[in-house]
């Protein structure tokens, strides 16, 4: 059976069972290529790959991987989503993985500079959103009012791409924010808010989405907002390079896109 993937820190974990048959399969060179539209399987793709992707991808690379899964029999994905930041420096160790998906720009390009990984792809993007406990005990109302000292705010490391996006935030807006608590990833600050701990924390938009009713959200103004770009890329040293260009397109079709739309994500 099934078990859904928990964020963790290192690059193994839960393995998904392969999935049902795909129908109208086309040619096996059709796998690798890059397109918008929904991609083109073969008869006969198998084995394991590992996915490397950022904290904020759990609830939509849990759906895509089960629909690849269901695409293609014999397939088996196994996921790690932890902070960018931390995987990229993962995969720089050598850490064995097929694929990477990566909450920012500038980690990708720290895989990439290290031969780690080639051409990486634009997949969505995301912009920032503050959260807080359903009661609101912090009575947050906008922006400014995570500069008040008797505000407790959770962020993420500044390493992090959450933490990295939310400081560009604070800069636009000529705010200061002095958190509380520095958490390893975006799952980590949602967590700090959905159990009380603080009185609000600075995600992504689709973390709010994810989260529901357990938090409330509160946008913050287009002018001072700011967004990141998610990148995709299969591995080098993917021992199953083909089931990873395969996995990479169909990250980059329409029924991934339909997928992450719907938790709130953006078109890059």
């Amino acid at each position: 059976m099934r078990r859904r993937p928990v964020p963790v820190l290192v690059a193994v974990v839960i393995g998904f069972g392969a999935g049902l048959s795909l129908a109208g399969c086309s040619d096996a060179s059709d796998l690798g290529a890059t397109t918008s539209g929904t991609p083109s399987g073969a008869p006969g793709l198998d084995g394991q790959i590992t996915v490397l992707a950022a904290a904020s991808l759990t609830e939509s690379f849990t759906t895509i991987g089960e629909q690849f899964e269901e695409a293609n029999p014999g397939v088996t994905v196994t996921f790690s989503f932890a902070a960018s930041s931390t995987l990229a420096a993962q995969i720089a160790d050598g850490a064995p993985a097929d694929v990477f998906a990566s909450a920012s720009a500038a980690t990708m390009d720290d895989v990439v500079a290290a031969g780690a990984a080639a051409s990486p792809v634009v997949f969505a993007t995301n912009s920032m959103e503050i959260v807080v406990p359903p009661a609101n005990p912090g009575r947050v109302a906008d922006l400014d009012d995570l500069s008040d000292p008797a505000v407790t705010t959770a962020l993420c490391q500044p390493q992090v791409p959450c933490g990295a996006t939310a400081a560009k935030v604070f800069t636009s807006a000529a705010i200061t924010v002095t958190p509380v608590t520095l958490e390893p990833d975006v799952k980590s600050v949602l967590s700090k808010v959905q159990l009380g701990e603080v009185d609000a924390g600075v995600v992504y938009v689709t973390d709010v989405v994810a989260a529901g009713e357990k938090v409330t959200g509160i946008e913050i103004p287009d002018d001072v907002n700011a967004s990141t770009s998610y990148q995709v890329a299969s591995l080098a040293r993917s021992e199953h390079a083909d089931v990873a260009a395969a996995f990479v397109d169909f990250v980059l079709s329409s029924d991934a896109a339909d997928v992450l739309s719907t938790l709130g994500f953006q078109k890059p």
